[in-house]
């Protein structure tokens, strides 16, 4: 297994340009499934999970190319509908391939997804919708038999959380569906609305992309187009995050100042400089910052739950006291006791980790137990004063491409070994 070796203590300096977003990739590479011909994606990122993902489109007949960050994907003539245990649990978003295969193919097998360990993520609100417009579905030795003999049909479903995930499974299935369907409390991340709009350009008709009312015109063909993945908000808050706590200053190249705004607007809050341009953010980050007061992660446009890890990782070094509530997920703060060994106090209580500021962090061996945790591993690993270690490094290659290329651009002193 991989690690990082960090020595940490120095600021950071530099430019970044944001890579494309994981969480809006994923759904793309299951949306080409569904088109009769070549689909182009630029500013691909070159992650596991998309690799993940990518394996699973040949397992199913496409034909996929990378060249440097664009990925060409053609599913014409694609009807294959089973995915095999082995790679379906590669990753817990797999499980989007189940709107696309079963919309095509009126059939669908495939086991129950895997990825990181972040407490209960019930897909019964994907499987409820999925029944709906007209799937048969039975779960049977924790795999997942779909069928639709007579067809799907539109319908009007109510969420009753606005997940993201259901929200991008019930658009895939909607576009072949029979009819009309309403999504009433869907999910309003950035992004749905790149999926939204990938499946527009290739002949779908959806409105209310990003609103809480999606509706979506079926029986559309759909052909390939040319599309441009959204930057990654989330790993742009880490690197925003990273040089707050270590000081210094960065240009965050290829963003959408809206998409980030609620990590410069407690940077700010914190006692940092952000200035926010049409495609950039800068941020200084040269005086004692003081910690905010209590950040509850929520869905969009609320506190995104994956960024919440950077932010606690963060205040470790920021004056005073913090508390972050954690909404989503029941074992989102793994990492803490990790971070701990680096010398951060924290205490989590329930919901909350309360934390409260240290003078300094000193490098420790640590290990990344999911992706965003263990991103924020190495920040604090970047910020601590000596040497640490970051192991199962595979974990944060889901999601960051090169992140100790991109620390190191910055003046880290960081190596993979």
């Amino acid at each position: 297994m991989s690690e990082f070796i960090v020595n940490g203590g120095k600021k950071l300096y530099g430019d970044v340009t944001v890579q494309g977003a994981k969480n809006s990739v994923l759904p793309l590479l299951a949306a080409t499934y569904l088109s009769n011909s070549e689909c182009v994606l630029h500013n691909c990122p070159r992650l596991s999970d998309v690799d993940a993902s990518v394996a699973i489109l040949e397992h199913l007949g496409a034909k996929c190319r990378f060249e440097g960050n664009t990925l060409t994907v053609d599913s014409n003539g694609c009807f294959s509908s089973d995915i095999p245990e082995t790679l379906m649990r590669e990753m817990r978003s797999s499980i989007i391939f189940l709107g696309a295969i079963i919309a095509k193919c009126k059939a669908a097998s495939m086991s129950l997804p895997g990825g990181c360990e972040l407490g209960p993520r019930p897909i019964d609100i994907h499987l409820s919708a999925l029944r709906q417009m007209g799937a048969e579905i039975e779960c049977t030795a924790g795999r997942l038999i779909c069928t639709a003999p007579n067809g799907l049909s539109g319908a009007e479903i109510h969420l009753n959380f606005p997940s993201v995930g259901a929200t991008e499974n019930i658009i895939l299935t909607a576009c072949k569906a029979k009819g009309t369907t309403v999504i009433y409390n869907a999910a309003k991340e950035p992004e749905i609305c790149d999926l939204a709009s990938f499946l527009n350009s290739c002949g779908a008709k959806i409105k209310g992309a990003g609103t809480p009312t999606v509706v979506i015109e079926g029986e559309r063909e759909l052909s390939g187009c040319v599309h441009n993945v959204i930057p990654d908000r989330i790993v742009a808050a880490t690197y925003l995050f990273t040089v707050a706590m270590c000081k210094g200053a960065i240009r965050i190249k290829n963003a959408i100042p809206e998409q980030i705004f609620p990590f410069c607007h407690i940077l700010q809050k914190c006692g940092c400089d952000v200035s926010v341009n049409a495609d950039s953010v800068t941020l200084r980050s040269h005086n004692a910052l003081h910690n905010f007061d209590v950040v509850s992660s929520g869905p969009y446009p609320g506190f995104p739950t994956d960024a919440g890890p950077s932010l606690v990782s963060a205040s470790c070094l920021f004056k005073g006291t913090g508390v972050f509530v954690e909404n989503i997920f029941d074992s989102r703060f793994r990492y803490v006791d990790e971070l701990k060994r680096l010398g951060a106090d924290i205490k989590v209580v329930g919901r909350a980790a309360i934390v409260t500021g240290v003078k300094n962090l000193a490098g420790a061996k640590v290990e990344a137990h999911d992706l965003r945790g263990g991103a924020a591993l190495v920040s604090a690993a970047v910020a601590a004063h000596g040497t640490s270690v970051v192991r199962n490094i595979e974990f944060i290659d889901r999601g960051y491409e090169n992140i100790e290329k991109v620390f190191a651009q910055l003046g880290a002193e960081i190596k993979r070994k």
